[in-house]
């Protein structure tokens, strides 16, 4: 009887824990729902009044982190509401903005009749390449022709924030503050006596006198020819610069950045007072406190009783109105990052994706032509090819294909740009780069000082390919003749597409990069222009009347994109903290910079060592 009575006590409890557990689901689930009915109906209102009376006075461009043209994790509807609803103050955990969501804020801003102005508060701006700054500078400048007044308020300013802040019709600057002009540079790592020391064997196959992103591995310092295009590059990029900020300011370029001396000449008069520098060169309009800054904004915008502050809304609390809420007509597909075959990670794009991306424009009826912004070094050569056969396939198809190239599109960045019927370049872009390389890394000589020796059989010499044996000279012999036949269906799909000869394309190819202008002087590309031209080039080659704009974007933006920034920056967070607890500052950088250069990832050679990758001029400023 009592082993009867604990049954039944046993099953009444079971059951009702799992009714409990059911009771609790429906519930959750339905809160769940209701939360996101109000959040349905909270945007419904949005969308009808994007810009209410909340919104009125100054844009505030509070740019946090870079600018890229299309983020790893995207700063989405749902992170607006966990800012706007919930109260969350997540500015500072956005280090990625999209070039093409800035562009959008601020034209809506200009037609906006809440928005009386914009505020540039550049303090937390990192930077970004020349050709994004460009562009969001041509649409400051369309907002201040329409007549409403862009100021700039900033503590000190980079040289990135100063470009930006040159489109302002008056510049703050506090009195304790610089503009920090030093001019542009590039340098690279090398790691030729670390890997002797080390007794590391760097097997290094190249064609093209210029690809120098192998240099590293065979020099301890830059050749001759990368010496002579690195400097051309800093030097048009630099110079170019200088021309926008004396156009912005109305001054010359000798009056913005008169030389090392001059400036030395005339800081040494002022007893080292950057902030009055600036002053007297005109690099800025006036100099005042934050209190003073404040008050005069309050007497442009208002003032705002419940921010006490001048009125104003901050980018990321600005909404925006959707023109065009059906399907568009112009595919738009961003190629942002190296060029990885196999999943998207922090500053790679996974060729599946953007192949994906490629195929759904071909297959939508709806779309009538695709436009292409490519912003990347380039990377795997079978991920490069495996995007740019689906481009070809669009083109085949009959749609028209336009690249819009933002600060780099080098090396595989090129090649998947080749299929385009139109390439439209930054005067500031980085292109070409023509060339393959392959690098393998063998430790032998490491291990056989340590005492470990690695032995075996094999069928032949193509067999053995291990980090832990030299490479044979058969295997070597293989690895070069599949380097040159990339080189040359490099080369030759670029002549087929640009309806050159393959002694044209060799001469400007050869692993060596050019600026945009010199790219159109050569034929790489058919224009100099910005996104705004491969629009209108969209719509003429497709014959569009209507054009409106349908962006691909990764659809994992929402959950995945927490997991994976967890997942990503946590990863990061400890390899780094590990490696900063036994190793000084600079060195654990060398180390991890090393670590992500070609042939550190994957030792044993197949086709995926091969690369159409250029890393020479990723760290320009």
């Amino acid at each position: 009887m009592h082993t009867l009575w604990q049954v039944f006590t046993t099953t009444l409890f079971g059951t009702w824990r799992a009714f409990t557990l059911v009771r609790q689901f429906i519930f959750n689930l339905l809160f769940l729902l209701l939360i996101g009915v109000g959040i349905f109906f909270w945007f419904q209102n949005e969308r009808i009044n994007p810009v209410g009376e909340k919104n009125k006075g100054a844009l505030i461009i509070n740019l946090h982190g870079k600018i890229v043209d299309q983020p790893a994790h995207c700063y989405n509807v749902f992170s607006q509401v966990s800012h706007q609803i919930l109260g969350c103050n997540n500015n500072d955990d956005i280090k990625e903005n999209s070039l093409f969501d800035i562009v959008n804020l601020i034209r809506q801003a200009k037609n906006d009749s809440n928005i009386s102005g914009i505020v540039l508060d550049l303090r937390h701006f990192i930077g970004g390449d020349q050709a994004s700054l460009e562009y969001i500078g041509k649409t400051l400048k369309e907002f201040r022709n329409s007549g409403k007044p862009i100021v700039s308020t900033g503590f000190s300013y980079s040289q990135g924030q100063y470009y930006l802040a040159s489109f302002a019709n008056k510049i703050y600057l506090s009195p304790q503050g610089n503009v920090d002009l030093r001019g542009f540079s590039s340098n690279n790592m090398y790691y030729k006596t670390l890997l002797d020391k080390l007794k590391i064997n760097s097997h290094v196959f190249r064609v093209g006198a210029y690809k120098s992103a192998v240099e590293p591995f065979l020099r301890d310092d830059m050749s001759p020819e990368a010496r002579d295009v690195a400097h051309h590059v800093v030097s048009e990029l630099w110079n170019n610069y200088l021309q926008t900020i004396a156009e912005n300011r109305k001054v010359s370029t000798t009056q913005i950045f008169p030389g090392e001396k001059k400036i030395i000449e005339k800081l040494t008069e002022l007893n080292g007072d950057t902030a009055q520098y600036a002053k007297d060169n005109k690099l800025v309009d006036e100099l005042a406190s934050p209190v003073l800054v404040e008050k005069a904004l309050i007497d442009i915008f208002g003032w705002d009783s419940e921010k006490k502050n001048y009125r104003g809304v901050k980018m990321y609390d600005y909404r925006f109105k959707d023109t065009h809420p059906g399907a568009g007509n112009i595919g738009v597909i961003v190629v942002n990052g190296e060029l990885m075959d196999g999943e998207k990670t922090l500053g790679r794009l996974s060729c599946d994706t953007t192949a994906l991306e490629l195929r759904s424009a071909r297959l939508d009826p709806q779309i009538k032509a695709v436009i292409l912004r490519v912003n990347s070094p380039g990377g795997d050569l079978v991920a490069s090819e495996i995007i740019r056969a689906e481009l070809q396939a669009v083109k085949d198809a009959g749609k028209p294909v336009i690249v819009s190239m933002g600060g780099m599109a080098a090396s595989g960045g090129y090649f998947i740009s080749a299929p385009a019927n139109y390439i439209i370049a930054n005067k500031n872009t980085l292109t070409g780069s023509i060339g393959i390389f392959s690098v393998v890394h063998t430790i032998e000589n490491t291990l056989d000082a340590i005492g470990i020796h690695t032995d075996g059989v094999r069928t032949s010499n193509f067999s053995e390919t291990t980090s832990t044996k030299s490479l044979s000279d058969d295997v070597q012999k293989i690895i070069q003749l599949n380097v040159n036949h990339g080189y040359q269906s490099f080369i030759r799909l670029v002549a087929q597409e640009r309806h050159k000869t393959l002694e044209e394309i060799d001469r400007v190819a050869q692993g060596r990069v050019w600026m945009g202008c010199d790219a159109k002087l050569h034929g790489l590309v058919d224009s100099i222009g910005d996104f705004d031209d491969a629009i209108l080039k969209a719509v003429e080659l497709s014959h569009l009347h209507n054009p409106i704009l349908k962006w691909y974007r990764d659809k994992s933006c929402v959950l995945e994109t927490i997991l994976s920034q967890f997942s990503d920056t946590k990863k990061i967070y400890f390899l780094n903290r590990s490696m900063n607890d036994w190793l000084p500052l600079p060195l654990s950088d060398i180390i991890s910079d090393f670590l992500k250069k070609p042939g550190m990832i994957n030792n044993s050679y197949n086709q995926k060592n091969s690369y159409a990758l250029c890393l020479s001029y990723s760290d320009i400023k």
